[in-house]
């Protein structure tokens, strides 16, 4: 595979699993500012998939969503850690750890394919790390 169709199939899996997650932990959430919070969250997350995939389609590389495995070990994941926490400040400490993991593959992904991929794609990783990073900022604030 090449760098352009690794780089943004990382981008599309790592948005999709936020679009996931997020969507699961406004399932749960009883708590309406938060569930704001998680909207807003979600929104950005579901334009950067879209992203990726329209540029996956317009460089013509395959699209590889996460696994039904992947899907089906996170929702667990979640549904345990939130059976007997369901606080915005745990859910919000959920985020963070998984979003700080999502910022270090970022980081790790841009350094390795700087030069190698295409501009606009390299543009829409950095705006995913953007992303990240804002969240995590914001997140920090709820726990």
């Amino acid at each position: 595979m090449n760098a352009d169709a690794e780089l943004l199939n990382f981008i599309h899996q790592n948005s999709q699993m936020g679009v996931e997650t997020i969507g699961q932990l406004l399932t749960i959430s009883e708590d309406e500012s938060f569930k704001i919070h998680l909207e807003e969250e979600l929104k950005e997350y579901r334009q950067i998939h879209e992203k990726a995939r329209e540029l996956l389609n317009q460089h013509g590389l395959e699209e590889k969503d996460i696994s039904a495995m992947e899907k089906i070990m996170a929702y667990l994941a979640i549904d345990m850690k939130t059976f007997v926490d369901k606080s915005p400040s745990h859910m919000a400490e959920m985020l963070i750890l998984g979003g700080t993991r999502g910022i270090i593959d970022c980081l790790k992904r841009i350094r390795q394919y700087k030069g190698e991929a295409k501009e606009d794609i390299i543009s829409l990783m950095n705006h995913l790390l953007k992303v990240e990073e804002d969240h995590l900022e914001r997140l920090k604030k709820m726990v």
